[in-house]
């Protein structure tokens, strides 16, 4: 942006602002611990200002703001549906936004936001803020243009720092008079995972993937940093504002990595920490409630309680934690899934033990905007019950949460599954980890073996390993609501314990039959590990770009030449609709 038009464009925003505008903020009478408990439980404004044109095309051509906030199928935000969310329960918005998609002309180096859309944000944000919500203001995938970080060209590199820290300083000064209610948040799920990812709208050199984990931490760590000091060069408010830092790609694990480092910060105890939760994605992401695996098992409660206890290692250190998204999304249907307010409670009363600030991804899948309320009676009353105003001390709200979730817990059932089989320290079992291509039929997906992973009328031939020797495992998917996979988004043979009780072995396929007829694989699959416990064969596993580089792969028999992590042929016809799959391997010492 030239320098000129960025000066014009300052003195614009510190114009006096409309009758929304809030009080100064307090002189940092208010922690970061504290605000979270404030914050109480709240909703996203899903698909609505980050609606874009899937970064095919960019923005700033058009005055009328709508023509993208409407793109991904939402209504037209009216004050009346703030008004809404805060009647049924709701005390934080937050507010995606795509800035440089929909309102720049970032391509061309341009990176100065379109005063239109940034009325009409304003516009949202002043609603929330007038109903006495807090909000949370963000950038939101955007078209992709965190690829940008990647590039393989200095220049487009420094261009995207240089546009990310042009978008927060006319986003500080536009908003600096707005007073602690409104928390700005660095980026969405892009920090770490997607600064290498393809967008050649913004990037028209070459995307590569150079950069190794560690890299991509140290990048993470630079951008929050350039965040926290961009917001506070701009003064006023801003000086003191609550910052919310988005966590290595919002993911638990990967943010509590030693790898991930708070940004430093001039202000004291004004950081937050952002990620997201949707354990166990087979459940909370499935398309449809009749494709998606089932959940409420005391073993998925205790699951969910170990994943969002990892983020007390914030919280130990004064920094309040915020459950960006979460939540069990309804089908295109609107049919919730079965137990989705068991979840949504267990996920609420979690967050009040730990004193974090959960906020529900929701695209109208819940509370619809059109009809001003839930489409549940049951989530309705849930939601209800949980505002901050009908809850009372900190250390009551945390007793209550922790009750709450250890009762639910101890009712529920062991397993749905009455073949499911007892795995112990010493027990190995061979599986296939299946997700289908448009993820709407799963089978226990990770490195633990969880048979009740599975999408309804899907049947597992599972196999015990009692030593060296040939198995079996299969899937039969014509007992699902398609009764076919559409095509494969992952894949993988499990053993569990495999790396344990036998360190070093291997498998080797033999055979691979689809729908009944043998198959003839595009690659030679490898043995490997992700966990140093679970012994894995990727049949696709697309995640995976350089197999000879994963430490832990070897093959049966002789060296690692040519092995792939995809050898299942996602154009093939068979694989395309698949009906049933079966393999067969050796599993032995390396020979």
């Amino acid at each position: 942006m030239k320098k000129a038009m960025l000066a014009l464009y300052l003195v614009l925003c510190l114009l006096p602002m409309a009758a929304a505008e809030a009080e100064d903020a307090p002189a940092g009478s208010i922690s970061s611990l504290e605000l979270t408990r404030l914050m109480g439980n709240g909703t996203n404004l899903g698909n609505t200002m980050e609606a874009c044109n899937n970064g095919k095309s960019f923005g700033n051509t058009t005055d009328d703001p709508s023509y993208y906030e409407t793109m991904w199928g939402q209504p037209v935000t009216t004050r009346e549906m703030i008004h809404g969310l805060k009647e049924s329960g709701f005390d934080t918005l937050r507010v995606p936004v795509a800035w440089m998609t929909n309102a720049t002309h970032l391509p061309d180096g341009d990176y100065t936001i379109s005063p239109a859309y940034l009325d009409r944000v304003e516009e949202i944000v002043s609603w929330a803020l007038d109903e006495g919500m807090f909000v949370v203001l963000n950038d939101h995938w955007d078209g992709g243009w965190w690829g940008m970080f990647g590039s393989e060209t200095e220049a487009t590199r420094s261009l995207a720092m240089e546009a990310y820290t042009g978008m927060w300083t006319q986003l500080a000064n536009r908003f600096e008079k707005y007073d602690y209610h409104l928390i700005f948040e660095g980026a969405n799920e892009e920090i770490g995972p997607r600064f290498d990812e393809d967008s050649p709208l913004f990037c028209q050199d070459s995307i590569v993937s150079y950069l190794t984990d560690n890299e991509r931490y140290a990048l993470a760590n630079k951008v929050n940093q350039a965040f926290v000091d961009t917001v506070r060069a701009a003064g006023g408010n801003n000086a003191q504002r609550f910052l919310l830092v988005p966590g290595y790609g919002t993911n638990i694990p990967q943010t509590c990595d030693m790898r991930f480092v708070m940004p430093k910060d001039s202000a004291e105890d004004k950081l937050l920490i952002s990620v997201h939760c949707y354990t166990p994605s087979t459940y909370c992401l499935s398309a449809s409630a009749k494709t998606a695996a089932p959940w409420g098992t005391a073993g998925d409660y205790e699951t969910l309680e170990k994943e969002l206890r990892m983020m007390t290692k914030f919280t130990a250190q004064g920094i309040g934690v915020v459950i960006g998204e979460y939540g069990a999304q309804p089908g295109a249907d609107g049919i919730m899934k079965d137990n989705a307010v068991a979840y949504h409670r267990c996920i609420l009363d979690l967050c009040d033990e730990y004193d974090y600030c959960p906020l529900l991804w929701d695209c109208s899948g819940f509370f619809v905007r059109k009809q001003l309320a839930f489409s549940d009676a049951d989530m309705a009353e849930l939601y209800s019950s949980r505002r901050r105003a009908n809850e009372g001390d900190a250390d009551s709200v945390k007793a209550a949460g922790k009750a709450s979730f250890e009762a639910a817990m101890a009712a529920a059932p062991a397993t749905f599954r009455a073949d499911a089989q007892e795995i112990t320290d010493d027990t190995c079992y061979a599986w296939i980890m299946w997700n289908a291509g448009d993820y709407g039929i799963t089978y226990s997906v990770g490195d633990t073996y969880n048979a009740d992973s599975i999408t309804p009328g899907l049947v597992a031939t599972d196999a015990l390993i009692e030593g060296e020797g040939t198995y079996t495992v299969a899937l039969d998917f014509t007992g699902t609501a398609p009764g076919y996979s559409n095509n494969v988004a992952f894949s993988a043979i499990g053993i569990t314990n495999g790396e344990l009780l036998h360190p070093g072995w291997a498998m080797h396929v033999t055979e691979v039959k689809i729908n009944g007829e043998p198959y003839k694989l595009s690659g030679r699959p490898y043995t490997c590990s992700d966990d140093g416990k679970c012994t894995r064969m990727n049949l696709f596993n697309e995640w995976v770009t350089n197999p000879a580089g994963v430490e832990s792969a070897r093959v049966l028999y002789g060296p690692n030449i040519g092995i792939s992590a995809c050898v299942l042929n996602r154009s093939d016809a068979a694989v395309q609709q698949m009906k049933t799959i079966e393999v067969t391997f050796i599993y032995g010492p390396k020979k």
